[in-house]
């Protein structure tokens, strides 16, 4: 199973086109910006000596500028812009300048601190080369052009030069490089990457870390998953962005190496993270302390860090995990984090973010430009323009439709090609159109996801009502031989839900959540005349037919009547929340249960 890369697909939806026009336009130049004012981007130049000065900035710095290149790749790929790919040109000009004959390439060491080179495996050595490497592919694929991605390998072959059996013990804090080395060999062919990967991963758990992180009473091994052997691993801890980067490199290696052994860990990681610590909004990571995991059922939500990395990071994981069980279950978190933990790290503008994504807030916490320690807005300039990537994935003879988002796709399927085009209104109904078209009929087996949240749907197949099951793995699945201008209607139910959290979850005891479709809803002081503290849900309250608005480019609003409390609210999707005036936020709501007498 793989999937569909993005530039075999066109999004023209209503959704998410006018995010990728905005990303464009704005985010993506809104962070170079930034790295440009803040001296990311000239350490480069210092480094490779075209001018004089010190280094700027925090010793991870590079990672941002490689995250705004892999970003811009992405664009490319949808959006072709000869302006656009000269900035990106000129940035990779003084990053191949910088690297060091030996390939080592990290611009606070080659500026300051030569001699200490390798000596703390917290400071983000190989992490900033992962970036470096996930840049180089995607703009190769993007352009064709081979610099930086010269630059890559030969970064990884000095990583290669320096670690592995019989060299040096490494275990990176920060986890990326794993990742990385497995998209480089997928690029490459080059067997020594992934191998790579897979001695960095078999390194954890064994006692070889040293550094900063390791010292500390309060974060020990624990913090960057160095506790325990990979095999071991049963409960998620420690730094969660780190956590999620490691469990989508073991994923990768899993597929690869048919490592029985990780896939069991794998699983039960996901049962640890999804049921017993993950947010309602695919958030994770409670706790601002350690960026991470507490323990079990710790969901405050006025204090929720969340960090928008570590949402990405879901997505990341979960996309590799349905690659590799092919279970709609993965697809679904994928789904759930997108348009909810993630989306809500950015402005509707695009120029300004949040790091912390809390479930409840008063009117202090705000998304704003840029931050000292910036890889959430980077973070977000490499994704949103990746997100076709998630759409389709395929093996031979089958397609699986994972994201229901409207578009146009070519996909090849053996020697044949069929081109596959959605139409829908999604997130805000749950009515798809699939229309196939081909040169000649094609046997295919289209398997469309059944989300989660919906409990009912009806199949159509040129306007024929057709009877389905679901298999053990989600999906609705259709096998037939197919003919060009065949459509097939998916209705997905997509009523207002009252969600109820887990009762060890004190958070939320004696509150509920709404949801319709694969959107979380929030209520919004600016909305809403009653204060936060007056307004609770009972077994009175009805809900009016979702409503579309005009606010924020459209959107379907949710408005809650009880007429015998006169208690009245409006409800907006929380992605959404912060974009206008400063005010109370909150996703759980109190339920008043009427005592019967």
């Amino acid at each position: 199973m793989k999937p569909v890369p993005i530039t075999n697909i066109k999004i023209n939806d209503h959704f998410w086109a006018p995010r990728l026009r905005t990303h464009k336009e704005t985010t993506l130049e809104a962070c170079l910006k930034q790295c440009e004012e803040t001296g990311r981007i000239s350490n480069f130049s210092k480094a490779g000596g075209l001018i004089s000065g010190n280094f700027e900035g925090e010793f991870y710095n590079d990672s941002d500028v490689y995250k705004v290149l892999e970003g811009i790749a992405y664009i490319l790929m949808i959006y072709p812009d000869t302006v656009l790919e000269k900035k990106a040109d000129n940035i990779i000009d003084k990053i191949a300048a910088a690297q060091q004959k030996d390939g080592y390439l990290l611009c606070y060491f080659i500026l300051q601190n030569q001699n200490q080179r390798w000596s703390d495996m917290d400071k983000h050595e190989m992490y900033c080369g992962g970036h470096l490497i996930e840049a180089a592919v995607a703009y190769y694929k993007a352009t064709g052009k081979r610099k930086l991605l010269e630059v890559a390998c030969k970064l990884a072959d000095h990583y290669d030069d320096m670690f592995g059996p019989e060299k040096k013990h490494w275990v990176p804090g920060h986890e990326e490089i794993e990742l990385a080395l497995i998209k480089l060999y997928r690029e490459t062919n080059e067997d020594k990457y992934w191998k790579l990967a897979y001695w960095l991963l078999e390194e954890r758990g064994y006692g070889y870390g040293q550094g900063a992180i390791w010292n500390r009473e309060d974060w020990g091994p624990k913090y960057c998953q160095d506790d325990k052997p990979i095999r071991e691993l049963t409960d998620a801890s420690g730094h969660a962005v780190r956590a999620m980067y490691l469990y989508a490199a073991v994923a990768d290696v899993a597929k690869i190496a048919n490592d029985r052994g990780y896939i069991a860990a794998l699983d039960r990681l996901w049962e640890s993270v999804v049921h017993r610590n993950m947010y309602i909004t695919g958030g994770i990571g409670p706790s601002k302390h350690n960026e991470g995991f507490t323990k079990d059922y710790d969901l405050p939500n006025d204090t929720a860090y969340c960090e928008t990395c570590a949402s990405v990071g879901m997505i990341y994981w979960n996309h590799r995990m349905n690659l590799l069980h092919g279970d709609s279950k993965y697809a679904d978190i994928v789904e759930r984090a997108m348009y909810n933990g993630v989306l809500s790290g950015i402005s509707l503008s695009g120029d300004k973010f949040f790091y912390e994504n809390p479930l409840s807030s008063d009117e202090n916490h705000r998304r704003v430009e840029w931050f000292n320690t910036s890889c959430c807005p980077t973070q977000l300039s490499r994704f949103i323009p990746s997100i076709g990537d998630y759409i389709y994935v395929i093996s031979e003879g089958e397609v699986w439709v994972n994201l229901y988002i409207q578009s146009r796709s070519v996909i090849s399927i053996g020697n044949k090609q069929v081109i596959l085009q959605q139409k829908s209104n999604y997130p805000w109904d749950g009515q798809i159109e699939l229309t196939l078209e081909s040169e000649e009929d094609i046997d295919l087996a289209l398997n469309l996801r059944l989300p989660g949240w919906c409990k009912n749907a009806e199949i159509k197949v040129n306007d024929q009502p057709k009877k389905y099951s679901i298999n053990e793995k989600g999906y609705i699945r259709l096998n037939e031989t197919w003919k060009s201008g065949d459509l097939i209607t998916l209705s997905l139910d997509m009523p207002i839900e009252i969600v109820y959290s887990h009762p060890k979850v004190k958070a939320n005891i004696g509150k509920v959540a709404i949801q319709r479709g694969p959107l979380v809803y929030c209520i919004e002081g600016v909305d809403n005349d009653q204060r936060y503290e007056l307004i609770s849900i009972d077994q009175n309250t009805k809900y009016l037919k979702p409503y579309h608005s005009k606010l924020f480019g459209g959107i379907v609003m949710i408005k809650g009547v009880n007429k015998e409390t006169n208690v009245n609210f409006k409800l907006v999707p929380y992605y959404v929340w912060g974009n206008r005036e400063p005010g109370y936020m909150d996703v759980w709501i109190k339920e008043y249960i009427t005592q019967n007498t």
